[in-house]
Formats: structure tokens, C-alpha cells, sequence
């Protein structure tokens, strides 16, 4: 799917254009300033847990470079940008004593944001929980409702007003996936047993702090999912009842509770005997009035029917798909098809496309200063006229995040994988935007109208 060139690509006024980052990918210095150990610094600075033992201790740097990195954004024209607060910054802890330097970090990076007319996203929770409550059984506690409710009441009393979108958590899905069912991610756990029951306390510490913003803010709180359509390998039952199941571990898993006060009855025939029968007033605690939802995409999944353990589906490679450097398929169709089920499925609830982007692989800095990256700019390109197609189609989309604004910390991947827009030289930290950013910023000064002009290269 290519843009047309005779097609007109405004976007709805008031549209937002920005990008987003994580706490843990970009500011490095975990302990700087009183901070306490979050999970993901445990994990990274475990021997083998992350590719060549990279870490976060330095990361971007943005702990300490955050003015030049906003002055960055506001020459790229970004209206928004999405980050999310370290938990353990704030609370050392996890719960009770406030670190203020922590704090202050945020307002003075909110702060400058403001000034230069760029508007916060702050998300709650970006995978980084803190060490102390991990010793505390982490999200296979009850009691993490409770705390992760104190931690966002800390925040909305220190930001509210000036922050006016807020996100609970970002993507619930690879916290459970990578953290506690098959262990690529902090805290490292491979249990099916343990998987059902930390996803439903997420989802309860979501409600938990959505009530509490209730009480203590007054504009506007989201939760944030990673989905993706599940397309059949072929027409066969058992590739459809495969399908099926994969579609509702990873796109119902989170948005039905949420949005629907249920599972769907598939997660039972997935989990067997390790799916828990959770109490009822559990779920008026997650269905929390919601005032947007981020989705965050990046691929698709055909789906074939195997032996695979837990879902007995295995995604399909194809042979004439063009992969990016995680060996994700780029299909810009599937964004349009998924928003226009979510819009089916969930109703009208506003949307913001919270993260989308790739990463290829990027040449050095050349002599003349750039980094070409046409791919890069290509799949941009055939995503946002695949938003523009869904809102054409009737869903409500608000905004646009582009991931990511700068090359970072990979997770468990380590600084092998470069999604950022803006080039990071990690050795001397010197910041570079690469072409792609020139063309987003040309997007961006344009309202959408410029994806139908001739690519720059």
C-alpha cells in the first residue's frame, strides 16, 4: 500500500504530532539523585540476560541532556511527546518515602516542554518497577493495586494541570509475555501459572490509578496496548481456532477487562489449568471510565495451528514480505484493519496511535552530516495513510507518536536495534537527525498533506 499522489491527506484538526520514548531507554544515570534500582536495572546487570551485557546506566544520557533533547523536538516542529517516569525515581522505595530530586526531574522536563509549546504524555508505567517491590512478589502481589495508585497520586499532584494526558501503563502484554511467561524480559520468570494472575493485577493497579486520578485530576487518562491482527495461514478450522486464540491473548487480553469488564473465554482453553477464577468485584475495579486508549503497532501475525506452547499457534513468515531488523513484517494494511475492529469491537472511544515505527538498519553519519534511512521513511509514510484511511472510515484518532524519537536501549536487545528518527552516537552521544526526521518534520508542518509528494530519495 502506497500513498496516492492525487489523494488529499489532511488530518483532523487538532491533530497531534509527536513522537515517544521510555524512561529506562533514554535517560541512563538509574541512580542518580537518590533513585532506587528499578527491576530493569537488576535484570541488565545480570550476567546473559541482555545482548553483550548492555545496560541503561548510560543509555541517551537523558537524565542529564534533556533541555538539548527538547530543543531537538522543537526543531523537528514535534506538538507532542510521549515519556513515561521512572517509578523508582520518584519512590525508592516503590512505595511511601517521595524522592524530590526525582520529582523535580519531571517538572523541569515538563516544564521546558511547555515553553517550548510541546505537549507532555506522561505514561506511568514503562516496564521499569521498582527492585524494592519486586522483593515484594512484584505484579504477582494483590497489594500492587494499592501501591501503583499511591505512586500515580505522588505525579498527579506534582503534574496534573500541566500534564494533561496521562497513561497508566504501556503495553501490559510484553510485561507479562517477556516478564513472566518466557523470561526475555525483567523480571525474567517463565511460568504459565504466574502469567494469568501478574496481567489481572496489572489490569487492577490500571483501575487502581485510574480511580485515584478520578479523585485527584481533572483532564484526561488513557491506558496504552501493543495489538495486532492475526490473520489465518490458510483456510483450515484448526488455523482459525489457532488464530482465534492468538488474537485474544494478545489483543482481548487487556482491552476486554478494561473497556468490556471481562476475559475473553479463550484465555481459559490457552492457560488450562494455570487460569485462575478471579473474584467479580476484581473486575468494577479495571472497567474504569476511559478517556482514550494509545495503540501502540508495529506488524501483523499470520497464524498457523501447531504444538507450540502456550498458545498452540505459530506465526507464519512470508516469503515476499518485506522484515525489519527485528524481523517484524512491514504491513501498513494491518493498522487500518485493526482500528477498524477495535472501533467495531470497543465503540468510539478516542484513539491515539501511541508508537509506531522501525527499525532498519541505519548507515554512520556520512561527511554531509546525514543518515539516510529511506526505509525508515517509507514505512512512516505507509502507516499514516493507513491511519488516514481509518479516519476516513469513522475511528476517532487523535494523535500520532512516532517511535522512536531517539536510538535507545533495546531492552534485552541491548543497542543492537535503532528505531530512533534522531541519530545517538552512543560513544560521544552527539545526536543526529536522520532523514526520516527531516521528512516527519515536513509531515508535521504540513497537517498530513505532504505524504502525497515525491519521497526524497
Amino acid at each position: 500500500m502506497s500513498p496516492s499522489a492525487d489523494k488529499d491527506f489532511s488530518f483532523p484538526k487538532g491533530f497531534l504530532w509527536g513522537a515517544a520514548t521510555a524512561a529506562h531507554q533514554i535517560e541512563g544515570s538509574p541512580l542518580a539523585d537518590g533513585a532506587g534500582p528499578s527491576i530493569w536495572t537488576r535484570f541488565a546487570h545480570t550476567p546473559g540476560m541482555t545482548l553483550n551485557g548492555d545496560t541503561g546506566d548510560v543509555a541517551c544520557d537523558h537524565y542529564r541532556r534533556w533541555k538539548d533533547d527538547v530543543r531537538l523536538m522543537r526543531e523537528l516542529g514535534l506538538q507532542a511527546y510521549r515519556f513515561s517516569v521512572s517509578w523508582s525515581r520518584i519512590l525508592p522505595e516503590g512505595t511511601g518515602r517521595v524522592n524530590q530530586a526525582g520529582l523535580d526531574f519531571y517538572s523541569r522536563l515538563v516544564d521546558e516542554l511547555l515553553a517550548n509549546d510541546i505537549e507532555p504524555l506522561l505514561t506511568l508505567y514503562h516496564w521499569d518497577l521498582p527492585a524494592a517491590l519486586d522483593d515484594r512478589g512484584g505484579w504477582l502481589n494483590r497489594d500492587c493495586a494499592d501501591w501503583f495508585a499511591e505512586y500515580g497520586r505522588v505525579l498527579y499532584r506534582a503534574l496534573d494541570g500541566r500534564v494533561k494526558k496521562w497513561v497508566t501503563l504501556n503495553e501490559p502484554w510484553v510485561v507479562t509475555d517477556g516478564g513472566y511467561l518466557h523470561g526475555a524480559l525483567a523480571p525474567g520468570h517463565r511460568s504459565r501459572f504466574e502469567a494469568p494472575i501478574a496481567s489481572h493485577n496489572l489490569m487492577r493497579a490500571h483501575g487502581a490509578a485510574v480511580q485515584a486520578y478520578r479523585a485527584e485530576g481533572a483532564h484526561e487518562i488513557g491506558l496504552v496496548v501493543n495489538i495486532e491482527p492475526k490473520y489465518p495461514a490458510s483456510d483450515s478450522e484448526a488455523d482459525a481456532a489457532a488464530t482465534r486464540r492468538a488474537h485474544a491473548y494478545m489483543n482481548e487480553q487487556y482491552l476486554h477487562p478494561a473497556l468490556l469488564g471481562r476475559y475473553p473465554p479463550e484465555l481459559k482453553e490457552i492457560f488450562g489449568d494455570a487460569w485462575p477464577d478471579f473474584p467479580e468485584e476484581d473486575f468494577r475495579l479495571i472497567v474504569q471510565p476511559l478517556d482514550f486508549v494509545g495503540i501502540n503497532y508495529y506488524t501483523r501475525s499470520v497464524t498457523a495451528a501447531d504444538a507450540s506452547y502456550p498458545l498452540k499457534a505459530g506465526a507464519v513468515r512470508q516469503p515476499l514480505g518485506t522484515y525489519t531488523e527485528t524481523g517484524w513484517e512491514v504491513f501498513p494494511q494491518g493498522l487500518t484493519d485493526l482500528l477498524l475492529w477495535f472501533k467495531r469491537t470497543y465503540g468510539d472511544l478516542p484513539v491515539y496511535i501511541t508508537e509506531n515505527g522501525a527499525a532498519f538498519f541505519d548507515p554512520a553519519v556520512a561527511e554531509d552530516g546525514r543518515v539516510r534511512d529511506p526505509l525508515r521513511i517509507d514505512y512512516l509514510r505507509k502507516h499514516l495513510s493507513a491511519i488516514h484511511d481509518a479516519i476516513a472510515a469513522g475511528v476517532d484518532i487523535r494523535g500520532y507518536m512516532a517511535w522512536s524519537l531517539l536510538d535507545n536501549l533495546e531492552w534485552s536487545l541491548g543497542y543492537s536495534k535503532r528505531f530512533g528518527i534522531i541519530h545517538v552516537n552512543y560513544g560521544t552521544q552527539e545526536r543526529t537527525p536522520k532523514d526520516s526526521a527531516r521528512w516527519y518534520s515536513g509531515i508535521i508542518e504540513s497537517h498530513g498533506r505532504g505524504l502525497s509528494d515525491p519521497l526524497p530519495y
